[in-house]
């Protein structure tokens, strides 16, 4: 795929936009911005656990059934669901209905919830890992040492579903790292709003 692609209105975007229109919007308003509120960081952590296996064009079609279906992703009224309740989604023909993947969900909203207690935010966790990208040209990864790192403290901690790869895609998309193409016009802009993001502590 090339690493960037022509829109109808004239700007250069990330060549990955070019499999679906509804990407376009995506690029352009959310993927690659900083993110400091734990119910949007726990939101897509657990899509991004969805998608295993998947693309992400079918979790983002997905994503408002998703939200229903989970409270959401506010993970305290997530962290008291039950077996009915994951029954219940199983027969959710909106969402992905994998069994081990809800299941997965449930256990990480009380996994979060015990991560607020020790760490004060998810934002002031995963904020931790940033790596210094200060003069780093874009690159064209799946996984990252700081990745790597996230994946194993969350397993750690109990998390499920929270490998590197989808750790890494995580990243890019909560604008922990800046992964816009060189010449997208985006990319300056996604720059801009992380140098003037407050990081959470």
């Amino acid at each position: 795929m090339s690493p960037l692609m022509e829109g109808t209105d004239g700007k250069l975007r990330c060549g990955w936009c070019s499999a679906t229109e509804a990407y376009i919007d995506y690029h352009d308003h959310e993927w690659g911005y900083p993110v400091g509120d734990d119910q949007r960081l726990f939101e897509k952590i657990c899509l991004e656990g969805f998608q295993s296996g998947l693309s992400w064009r079918t979790i983002l079609a997905k994503r408002e059934n998703f939200r229903q279906a989970f409270q959401q992703f506010d993970f305290y009224q997530v962290a008291k669901f039950t077996e009915k309740d994951v029954e219940r989604l199983l027969q959710d023909e909106g969402i992905v209905r994998h069994r081990g993947k809800i299941e997965a969900t449930i256990n990480n909203a009380r996994c979060a919830i015990e991560m607020v207690q020790k760490e004060g935010s998810l934002a002031a966790f995963f904020w931790r890992y940033e790596p210094d990208t200060s003069g780093v040209t874009p690159q064209t990864l799946s996984v990252s040492e700081e990745s790597k790192a996230i994946s194993k403290e969350l397993k750690k901690r109990g998390w499920k579903f929270v490998g590197p790869t989808t750790v890494y895609a995580f990243m890019q998309a909560m604008g922990l790292v800046n992964d816009h193409a060189e010449d997208c016009a985006f990319r300056e802009e996604a720059e801009r709003i992380r140098q003037n993001f407050s990081r959470p502590s």
